[in-house]
């Protein structure tokens, strides 16, 4: 299907979010720090990243802002996530396509990246 990449400081969501999207067919890397993220872009040259708002020592939104600012990759969709209630608000001022709280809702999740393909398509 897709290439999805997922950038999370939290383990246990990156294996969770592994599993699940390699069982609906997709390709997968993950990422936990900001310093992999261009690095695991230009790489795995994946069609959505999944991206925490709040990562270690990072802003989930700058990194963001910096896909979408760049040429090369601002065609890749970015679903962001995070559990602070207020985060969805200002998400699209960073250039997300999309928002997904945490605890993530596994069919809400799927059915966003179905959209986000069918709309890169």
């Amino acid at each position: 299907m897709a290439k999805i990449l997922v950038i999370d400081d939290d383990p246990d969501i990156r294996t969770v979010l592994n599993i699940l999207l390699k069982k609906q067919g997709h390709l997968v890397d993950t990422a936990s720090r900001e310093e992999e993220v261009f690095e695991k872009i230009t790489e795995f040259q994946p069609a959505i990243i999944l991206l925490d708002v709040l990562l270690s020592g990072a802003d989930g939104r700058m990194i963001c802002q910096q896909v979408k600012a760049n040429k090369e990759t601002s065609h890749i969709s970015v679903i962001m996530f995070s559990a602070h209630p207020g985060a969805a608000g200002k998400i699209d001022s960073y250039g997300a396509d999309d928002f997904i709280s945490k605890p993530v809702n596994t069919d809400s999740l799927i059915s966003k990246i179905q959209n986000q393909l069918k709309l890169s398509n």
